[in-house]
């Protein structure tokens, strides 16, 4: 954990209990009807988890849009980061991309970039992106990015994610942990997804779904992998990972950053050094700067960093050539089933 947010729990800590409160009460009134909760006429798949940062809730929204390519999948996303303010910002329309990175946010737009014929939106509002996406974009269903906290919209399969490595954080509500709503709150989950399982921390793994099956009988847990697929450059061409570089220098801007190392180590990736920008960092003339004066002296042939970061180097000169690794959510055959056996009583 980093020394800023150590600061910020350690103060947090004693804001934790009211701020829980206030979540919990936020879930109940929804719960009893006192805030109103809208439905679409079409299936709601949410993918969301219960900490802050990555838990790889992008490529399961990539994995769930393939797998329900039948049902003309629409993707809506609050647009993190995102500077395009309408009420709903099309992304994409399933044809063209029609906002770049800094407009849509990079989720949204590396989601547009890489499900061609899938559309994706982005609003503050899911109900208001989620109408739209069916009176305009013919959806047969819709997949919320980061959709967990977001009760605004009934939703039809609720997913959570759990990153194994990291899991609950330090077990505290925000501002003094990782947690964004107390333990309580994954009650109205469907299922527990624990992502990013390898065979380092399958043990790991296979204790949380212990201690999840225990304080949640009934939730079904899935474990799901990320497999390398592929190298890819700049302009998208495709590498087998046997044929590229013999040696990279990596880097990433990435809410785990240390995941994304690893998942290259384990790839296969000979690293000569790896430097660590801010999550979501749009890569500016002094963060390349800094890239170059870090890799100097290293032996790499290229760099390599995540395909999240590389849509935002796109048209930028850096000292070597750039990779990205591409890799995809290896989930399983009982997965799919459950998802699609959700949908058709939904449907």
């Amino acid at each position: 954990m980093s020394e800023h947010l150590n600061l910020l729990y350690a103060f947090g800590r004693f804001l934790s209990p009211p701020y829980s409160l206030a979540m919990s009460l936020r879930a109940a009134f929804y719960r009893k009807g006192l805030f109103k909760q809208h439905r679409l006429p079409v299936p709601v798949i949410s993918v969301g988890n219960l900490t802050l940062g990555g838990t790889g809730k992008t490529p399961m929204v990539m994995y769930l849009a393939k797998l329900l390519a039948d049902k003309s999948p629409v993707i809506v996303s609050r647009g993190y980061g995102g500077k395009a303010k309408e009420r709903v910002n099309v992304v994409s329309d399933g044809r063209t991309i029609c906002l770049n990175a800094p407009d849509a946010g990079d989720e949204p737009f590396y989601l547009a970039e890489n499900l061609p014929g899938v559309p994706v939106l982005t609003s503050r509002s899911r109900f208001d992106g989620g109408r739209y996406a069916v009176e305009h974009l013919g959806a047969g269903a819709v997949i919320l990015d980061d959709g967990f906290q977001h009760l605004g919209l009934y939703r039809d399969l609720n997913l959570a994610l759990f990153k194994v490595d990291t899991f609950l954080g330090n077990n505290r509500v925000f501002p003094g942990g990782d947690m964004r709503e107390p333990l309580k709150a994954l009650e109205r989950a469907d299922c527990f997804v624990l992502t990013c399982v390898d065979a380092d921390n399958r043990n790991r793994a296979e204790a949380i779904k212990k201690a999840l099956n225990k304080r949640f009988p009934g939730i079904p847990v899935f474990m799901t992998e990320f497999r390398p697929v592929s190298l890819v450059t700049a302009d998208g061409n495709r590498v087998d990972v046997a044929a590229g570089p013999d040696s990279y220098f990596g880097f990433c801007g990435l809410a785990n950053p240390h995941s994304f190392k690893r998942s290259l180590q384990l790839a296969g990736i000979n690293l000569a050094g790896f430097q660590v920008f801010r999550d979501h960092s749009r890569y500016f003339k002094p963060e390349i700067d800094f890239l170059h004066k870090q890799s100097r002296n290293s032996a790499a042939q290229a760099y390599i960093t995540s395909e999240k970061d590389l849509v935002k180097l796109k048209g930028k000169q850096l000292a070597r050539p750039l990779y990205a690794l591409r890799m995809e959510v290896a989930a399983g055959e009982d997965f799919d089933r459950f998802v699609l056996e959700k949908l058709q009583l939904a449907g």
